[in-house]
């Protein structure tokens, strides 16, 4: 495997932060960042840190991205269709909770392109449904796919929230069941899975 992926949990709900990096040039993508704490600063040390990148634009996964884009400069890297929550705590949902730091996207995705991470490529899928601007990120060569808050293990993302479809989040998880092979699944909260398995036994994926 040509990356190194380590995970801890942050913020108020435990949102799964992941740290993604490319073994060769040691260039770090910090994928959601609940909280900035300094345990999540200490795994990064010695890493050349280049993105933030964003699942989704809710609260609990965006609350430390202010800090660490102040502690590492890195590019904060979301959907266009999300990327207000960053300055809005009505949009994030953290208004009604939590203080939010405001803070400007640098990239801004459609859904299709291609990050370099070092040697690694990381292609962004379009999953909304969850949220309007919902993505996963795929590295394709080591089989890895970062689903956020629309595929967990034996489960999916809830759609009642503002911005929320069921029909949209089918349309994504038929996308993602459709995706060639197996992949290790690395989801916004909880234990990871393998893609093979979600497709076996998660009641959501079954058939499609």
């Amino acid at each position: 495997m040509s990356v190194t992926v380590d995970v801890l949990q942050t913020g108020p709900v435990s949102a799964n932060t992941y740290i993604l990096t490319d073994k060769n040039t040691l260039q770090t993508a910090v994928i959601d960042t609940g909280e900035c704490t300094e345990k999540l600063l200490g795994m990064l040390e010695g890493k050349d840190v280049r993105y933030i990148l964003l699942t989704h634009g809710h609260y609990d996964h965006i609350l430390g991205v202010y800090k660490l884009k102040q502690k590492t400069g890195a590019e904060v890297v979301i959907h266009r269709l999300d990327a207000d929550c960053l300055e809005n705590g009505n949009k994030s949902l953290s208004a009604y909770s939590f203080n939010q730091h405001s803070v400007h996207a640098d990239r801004i995705l459609d859904g299709g392109e291609r990050i370099t991470l070092g040697e690694t490529i990381i292609d962004v899928m379009h999953t909304p449904g969850h949220t309007p601007g919902g993505v996963c990120y795929i590295l394709a060569k080591d089989r890895i796919i970062f689903t956020g808050d629309t595929l967990f293990c034996g489960s999916v993302g809830r759609t009642d929230l503002p911005g929320g479809d069921w029909n949209t989040l089918r349309e994504s998880l038929e996308k993602i069941a459709g995706l060639h092979g197996d992949y290790a699944v690395m989801p916004g909260h909880d234990i990871s899975s393998t893609l093979d398995r979600e497709r076996q036994t998660n009641m959501f994926l079954r058939g499609l």
